[in-house]
C-alpha cells in the first residue's frame, strides 16, 4: 500500500496532509526514515508520527450479553441499540452477526471482519444456535419429534430443518436451530400450540455467552472462540 495512503487510513490525515509530513521527513516506517509519499509498504508496517506509534487496527471480534429492550441494529429512531452499550472507537464499522428481537436476551457477537460473519450467519454453514425458552403451557414430549421433522411455519415454503429440543422443566426447555428465519423460534412454538414468554440465546456455534457478564456488558472474544468458526 502507498504510505500517504496508510498513514491517512489510520490517523486524522488527510492524504494530501500525509504527503506534506511525509516529505517533510516527520514519519518513520518500521523506525526507518522515508522520504517518498508514493513507497510502498506493508499494511502491517507500524508508523510513527508525532512520537507516536501507529498501526492499521485489526479485525474486531466481541461477544455482548444482550438485554431486553435493545435492537440489534446499528440505528433506530425510537429504540436504543446495542451499540450504545459499547466504548469502543468505530463501532459503527462493526456488524452485528445474529440479531435477536427486542424482547430476547443473550449473545450477540459482533465484528468487522465480514468473512468471519458470513461463515456464522450463511445458511448453508448451518450453524447451532442454542435458546433458553420459556412458554405459557406445559411442553410436550410430542414437540421433540415435532421439531426434528421440522416445523411447517405460517408463509414458508419449506419446514424447518431439524432442531434440537430439550425439556428443562413443565415450562422451560432448550432449543438449538441451524437457521435464523424471522421470529423463528416463536413461530415454531406457536405451530404447536404454545407461546413463548421469555427467551434466551446461549451459544452460536462454539461460542458460549460468559457468564460473568451481565446484561449490557460485553468484552472481546479469544482467538479460540474467534478460530472455532
Amino acid at each position: 500500500m502507498r504510505l500517504d495512503k496508510l498513514l491517512s487510513n489510520i490517523s486524522d490525515l488527510s492524504r494530501k496532509q500525509a504527503g506534506k509530513v511525509i516529505k517533510a521527513g516527520d514519519v518513520l516506517v518500521d523506525g526507518q526514515q522515508l522520504l517518498d509519499p508514493s513507497a510502498h509498504v506493508a499494511e502491517d508496517a507500524t508508523l510513527e508520527f508525532q512520537g507516536m506509534s501507529l498501526r492499521q487496527s485489526g479485525p474486531r471480534y466481541f461477544m455482548m450479553h444482550k438485554p431486553e429492550g435493545y435492537v440489534c441494529s446499528t440505528k433506530d429512531r425510537i429504540h436504543p441499540t446495542v451499540l450504545d452499550l459499547m466504548d469502543e472507537d468505530h463501532k459503527g464499522d462493526l456488524r452485528i452477526v445474529g440479531r435477536l428481537d427486542i424482547d430476547t436476551t443473550g449473545l450477540v457477537l459482533m465484528t468487522d471482519d465480514g468473512q468471519w460473519s458470513h461463515r456464522i450467519t450463511s445458511p448453508r454453514h448451518r450453524c447451532d444456535k442454542v435458546y433458553r425458552v420459556f412458554v405459557e403451557q406445559p411442553l410436550q414430549e410430542s414437540y421433540i419429534n415435532k421439531f426434528e421433522e421440522g416445523v411447517q411455519l405460517h408463509e414458508e415454503n419449506r419446514k424447518t430443518l431439524p432442531a434440537k429440543l430439550e425439556i428443562l422443566s413443565d415450562h422451560e426447555a432448550r432449543l438449538t436451530i441451524q437457521e435464523g428465519k424471522y421470529h423463528q423460534v416463536k413461530r415454531m412454538f406457536a405451530e404447536v400450540g404454545n407461546h413463548v414468554t421469555e427467551l434466551h440465546r446461549e451459544q452460536i456455534g462454539a461460542v458460549v455467552l460468559d457468564e460473568s457478564l451481565e446484561p449490557s456488558q460485553y468484552r472481546e472474544l479469544t482467538p479460540e472462540e474467534i478460530n472455532g468458526f
